[in-house]
């Protein structure tokens, strides 16, 4: 079955971090596969710069790291299987990097019903469905 799963999550989106989780989890639980959950966090425009405190990055990374951590600490799979990592920069184009890198076999990832913004601008899930090199699991709610 699959070895290493890759779940990217939204942390302002409960709901959906939660049932993303929850699948991976019980597809992971069946080879006791390796479990990675990543969050993308975009970067600070260069515009506003000026406007935010210098170690504004370095804080909000220490934060979203702790939170990443605490949801990984809460899931019923051994710890040793289980690993987090916060990455910036563009969310579907960081989820492919990171699955590359890691070696992962699937992707679990959550997906909104389309609107018309999506039809015209897609999303962040059909892009990694559309450009992944390993298989894609898109949750709707």
């Amino acid at each position: 079955m699959y070895r290493k799963i890759l779940a990217p999550i939204d942390l302002c989106e409960a709901a959906m971090t939660q049932k993303g989780i929850a699948a991976a989890l019980e597809i992971a639980s069946t080879g006791k596969a390796q479990l990675r959950l990543v969050n993308v966090q975009w970067l600070t425009p260069f515009a506003f710069a000026d406007y935010v405190p210098v170690d504004l990055e370095a804080r909000l990374r220490d934060d979203l790291e702790a939170e990443l951590v605490k949801l990984a600490e809460q899931m019923d799979y051994p710890k040793e299987l289980v690993s987090t990592v916060l990455r910036f920069g563009v969310i579907y184009s960081e989820v492919l990097a990171e699955a590359e890198a890691w070696g992962a076999d699937l992707i679990v990832v959550g997906s909104h019903r389309p609107i018309m913004s999506t039809y015209l601008l897609g999303s962040n899930a059909a892009a990694i469905a559309r450009h992944a090199k390993c298989s894609v699991l898109v949750l709707r709610p």
